[in-house]
């Protein structure tokens, strides 16, 4: 009979995440224990009542004839988020000032709808797919996309700060470049390390993703590809540098779109690490090197996170 209870409970636990970018929108149906039992991927259209109207389609699409068995849906969405009340602001790839994309979604799909941003959804769902239900202690995730940002958990539960603003290491500005940043600063880790900032300083050819070219120009003894990925890498380790003296966490997890760059961007990171642990017996005693995780490049962590954080 317990068998039987847990069955049916397991079977009415179901979760839909969503994940809401720049130009697509996934979804995913997930299991309790994580298991991605049908996705869904639609274009992304610009405006507030577009993408209501698309959250709720594809949240009925993904599920299906088990939409009864939903009990939990998450979205992730760039820009400011509030997650308590689910409002939110400054989305400009879908031309999003303000909107209450928590309440408006859930009164279209009939139960309450949790917003978070995408890197808080992305770090979430890193975590499960690394580390299954094991997400005790602190885990950092470090999402080297457009922009650059960490997600930072404590068992199991998101940190978001006094003001939300938990993790935007992007905009510490310390980088001696002092490359003038949006935000109005100058030395933003993020104008020299994420792949918007990497794509500026090493342009390719249209398709030629520019951080596995430059490691490999640099390499191979390219002069201007040494100078360049010397202040990259810098960079990074900056920013990991800054996360894990902060928050010390057991896990720090590399994302994001450069972080598909897999072992090559993972060995120059563990090179620059050696170089300061050598001349630093304080930071060689915190082995950083081992803590690090490269996020799987072929889940849909931003959806899988969106469920969880729900």
């Amino acid at each position: 009979m317990d068998n039987v209870n847990t069955a049916a409970r397991d079977a009415a636990d179901l979760r839909v995440g969503v994940d809401i970018g720049g130009t697509k929108i996934e979804a995913t149906l997930v299991s309790p224990d994580g298991a991605v039992i049908a996705s869904r991927r639609i274009p992304a259209r610009r405006g507030g009542e577009q993408v209501v109207d698309d959250v709720a389609a594809i949240v009925r699409d993904v599920a299906g004839e088990r939409i009864g068995d939903v009990d939990r849906i998450g979205v992730g969405i760039p820009g400011q988020v509030d997650s308590a009340t689910g409002r939110i602001a400054n989305v400009v790839n879908l031309d999003i000032a303000t909107l209450e994309l928590g309440a408006l979604a859930g009164a279209r799909l009939g139960m309450p709808v949790h917003v978070e941003n995408d890197v808080n959804a992305a770090a979430v769902g890193a975590a499960r797919v690394l580390c299954g239900s094991d997400v005790a202690g602190t885990i950092a995730f470090l999402n080297f996309g457009t922009g650059l940002a960490a997600g930072i958990m404590i068992d199991g539960v998101l940190q978001h700060g006094f003001s939300g603003a938990a993790g935007e290491v992007g905009h510490v500005p310390v980088d001696p470049n002092r490359f003038p940043c949006p935000c109005g600063q100058t030395g933003c880790l993020e104008t020299v390390c994420s792949g918007a900032s990497v794509a500026r300083l090493w342009p390719t050819d249209d398709g030629v993703p520019p951080m596995p070219d430059l490691i490999a120009k640099a390499t191979a003894g390219d002069p201007e590809a040494v100078r360049v990925l010397a202040m990259v890498k810098h960079a990074i380790v900056d920013t990991v540098q800054i996360v894990a003296q902060s928050v010390d966490p057991r896990l720090i997890i590399l994302g994001g779109g450069m972080a598909k760059t897999g072992e090559p961007l993972l060995g120059v990171i563990l090179d620059e690490l050696h170089v300061r642990e050598a001349a630093c017996r304080f930071l060689a005693g915190l082995d950083l090197g081992a803590r690090l995780r490269l996020a799987p490049a072929d889940a849909p962590l931003g959806a899988i996170g969106a469920a969880f954080a729900a």
